[in-house]
């Protein structure tokens, strides 16, 4: 075998939610969480895609949502993987996040990849509404342990 199989993986799961600002303030906190979640946790799932996800959905709701009642950060961390989400008073779904846009992004533009991204880099995406406006998540499966003999 070519390293600690996937059942190997503590069993137990494990899960946060923080309150953040609305303001931009909040992404490189939610950044920071995730990442001290998974590494501390020796969590399987790949450290720097869950930061970059984590990162877009917070700046989304930040820029995509009006005043300021704080979004909530969700980190759910089980055996087979990690569901991230960002709850936001928003009840709008988000555009594009789980049937994509039928033309491709500009290249000249700063935004707009960022939705994209989620449906690219996560093994699973979507929305739903909460009695407060809505939860986008993402979903990243553990990646198994390379073997390394050195």
């Amino acid at each position: 075998m070519n390293g600690p199989a996937l059942q190997d993986r503590p069993s137990a799961s494990a899960s946060w939610r923080i309150a953040l600002p609305h303001s931009a303030a909040a992404v490189p906190v939610a950044r920071a969480l995730v990442r001290t979640a998974l590494t501390e946790l020796e969590h399987g799932a790949d450290c720097d895609t869950a930061e970059l996800l984590t990162a877009e959905l917070v700046a989304n709701a930040v820029e995509h949502t009006a005043g300021d009642t704080p979004i909530e950060l969700v980190v759910e961390l089980l055996p087979t993987g990690c569901q991230v989400e960002v709850h936001d008073p928003d009840p709008a779904p988000p555009g594009h996040l789980t049937q994509p846009d039928v033309k491709d992004p500009d290249p000249w533009q700063e935004h707009g990849r960022g939705l994209l991204l989620i449906r690219a880099l996560s093994s699973s995406c979507g929305h739903r509404p909460t009695e407060t406006g809505k939860a986008v998540w993402f979903r990243l499966a553990v990646v198994p342990h390379q073997w390394n003999p050195l």
